[in-house]
């Protein structure tokens, strides 16, 4: 593996917590952002978890040093994808967006780097086909919150390379994730898949009044050692992001089973998005 530089296309929630994991563990690494907001949030989130992580000794003074230097948020695609060996894109879960960036990072990245996108459903092949490279074109889903979940599912599309797969599978490694190999494409990959099976019956017994929310959410943490229940997971991974998914699956399949249900559909209307908005199935202290 001959990586150096990484670019992350996108600074929100997990392309700030991406970024940040990459630099801590020695790479150069560019962010690109789009909006001024958004840039201020990934450097306020910066600024404040260096501090606690070397008070707890998880850091050296090494190590944020490094991350001082070698962390970079620019509001440029192409300036932050130039000089990249591996491009990580963490952008929103919609299939024509991703596809028009890949093509801007095709043009952009040198010939040789490895264009990853974090999706968490949609599969790569997909977007391949308007690069130069597909063969370059991979799944690299990190779990929220990126810098704490310890898995990374690498995906291994019928387009993929031996080396390209193993070449992610690598840098995973090396920024202390454990990767999870899927040998084969699929919609929404291992984990969602069996996720997304449990939420779909939390949200059904929830819409048709069979249990509360905290009571199913109690019973699936109580009956099956669950560290959170499905209402919780969903917000604290976004009630948006799991609606967009729904709606993206729906918008391709035509299959009305596939919409979000109506109690997620009703808080994404509301903007209720979970933890990030101070209320979603529940209400959070809004910071």
């Amino acid at each position: 593996m001959d990586i150096k530089t990484i670019c992350v296309v996108g600074a929100g929630q997990m392309g700030r917590q991406i970024a940040l994991l990459c630099a801590v563990s020695g790479f150069e690494t560019y962010c690109s952002y789009t909006s001024p907001g958004t840039y201020e949030k990934a450097k306020d989130f910066v600024a404040g978890w260096l501090p606690k992580q070397r008070a707890k000794e998880k850091l050296t003074d090494a190590q944020v040093e490094f991350v001082n230097g070698h962390l970079h948020f620019v509001n440029s695609l192409e300036e932050a994808a130039k000089n990249a060996d591996f491009v990580i894109e963490t952008i929103l879960e919609n299939l024509e967006i991703k596809r028009r960036v890949f093509a801007q990072l095709d043009k952009f990245a040198p010939p040789h780097a490895i264009l990853a996108t974090n999706s968490s459903y949609l599969v790569s092949s997909k977007i391949a086909d308007v690069t130069s490279r597909p063969d370059k074109v991979l799944n690299m889903h990190f779990f929220n919150p990126a810098l704490i979940m310890k898995t990374v599912e690498v995906v291994k599309g019928p387009h993929v390379s031996d080396e390209t797969f193993e070449t992610t599978v690598e840098l995973t490694r090396a920024i202390g994730k454990t990767p999870a190999k899927v040998e084969k494409e699929i919609y929404g990959f291992l984990c969602n898949r069996i996720f997304s099976v449990l939420t779909k019956e939390a949200c059904y017994l929830l819409d048709q009044g069979i249990a509360s929310i905290e009571d199913i959410d109690t019973a699936i943490k109580g009956a099956f050692g669950h560290p959170m229940g499905p209402f919780e997971l969903l917000d604290m991974t976004g009630i948006d992001l799991e609606h967009n998914l729904g709606m993206e699956r729906f918008r391709e399949t035509g299959n009305l089973a596939d919409r979000p249900s109506p109690s997620l559909t009703e808080r994404y209307g509301r903007g209720d998005y979970g933890r990030k908005t101070g209320k979603g199935y529940y209400e959070y202290e809004k910071k």
